[in-house]
């Protein structure tokens, strides 16, 4: 295995784990900017005010792009396993 190989393999899974985390990531930073816009201009400093909406949207979130991921990450895995012989040979 050349390193070439070994690098396309790294950058390929990186890849596709931003591309896998990027919108839960996202929505949680999106409704942690609203909850906290809110907190100010309200000026209400609770703490704990933030993790609600954020678990909530992550989960609704996780529901909505659940089998997307999930296909994501089997394609990929696939795609290894399918050429284990060039890896190891």
């Amino acid at each position: 295995m050349s390193q070439e190989m070994v690098i396309s393999l790294a950058e390929r899974g990186v890849f596709m784990v931003i591309l896998i985390a990027g919108p839960l990531l996202i929505i949680a930073l999106g409704l942690g900017l609203i909850v906290s816009i809110f907190q100010a201009t309200t000026q209400i400093q609770e703490q704990t005010l933030a993790f609600i909406p954020k678990i909530v949207g992550v989960l609704i979130a996780l529901i909505v792009f659940g089998p997307w991921m999930l296909s994501q990450t089997l394609a990929f895995a696939e795609q290894i396993f399918s050429n284990l012989h060039l890896f190891v040979g």
